[in-house]
């Protein structure tokens, strides 16, 4: 598993141009998974079900993960509007993200190059407007520790930016908490140090 940061959307934005009497109007919106990715192309196509096309592309996971990649011309000449769409996402360095470029023809062909600036160019325009978070990628522990060790194990997970989700306070105090990968390493070995090798520090196998 990849356990770098990434860049995820933290709003929508829209962008819209006018390109010989052709309305243009890109949309775009966080979409953690490929289903949720394709639930927001389908709302879209209702939203504007109107118009000619609804042409559309995803990156519906980490920005590297070409697995989590999709796009379609819907009915525009192949190449024209999926790829140039596909290809400005997946090289912004933002990840979970679905552009759907929306296109009202006005009469007046735009030529296979035009399209292709077109759908390119109205997403480029939108990722401009885009804000965005970084992601982190986190994990469960389980510590299993003496009472007396609890305000030091709180001090080591404050500094470590671990956040406890579950206490079960028995003959031992069992806490589950989430950490940023990138973290545990250094927060196990911290707690091992620090108690003496007596807080037990194990990963919580997914359901």
């Amino acid at each position: 598993m990849n356990e770098q940061p990434y860049l995820i959307p933290s709003a929508s934005a829209l962008f819209e141009e006018e390109i010989k009497k052709s309305v243009f109007i890109t949309q775009l919106a966080h979409t953690p998974s490929v289903e949720v990715a394709k639930q927001f192309v389908e709302q879209v196509k209702k939203e504007h079900s109107s118009a000619r096309h609804n042409c559309w592309g995803f990156v519906a996971g980490r920005p590297e993960d070409s697995m989590k990649w999709g796009f379609s011309d819907d009915g525009e000449p192949s190449g024209t509007a999926g790829k140039p769409i596909l290809a400005q996402l997946s090289g912004s360095g933002v990840g979970e993200l679905t552009a759907v470029v929306t296109r009202y023809s006005g009469g007046i062909k735009l030529g296979t190059g035009g399209l292709v600036k077109a759908y390119g160019g109205g997403v480029q325009q939108a990722l401009k407007l885009l804000q965005t978070i970084e992601k982190k990628i986190t994990t469960k522990l389980r510590l299993e520790l003496d009472y007396s060790f609890v305000p030091i194990a709180q001090s080591i997970m404050a500094q470590h930016q671990a956040v406890e989700v579950q206490a079960d306070y028995g003959v031992q105090v069992e806490l589950i908490i989430e950490i940023e990968l990138l973290q545990v390493d250094s927060f196990t070995q911290t707690m091992i140090n620090k108690s003496g090798a007596k807080a037990l520090v194990t990963k919580v196998k997914d359901n």
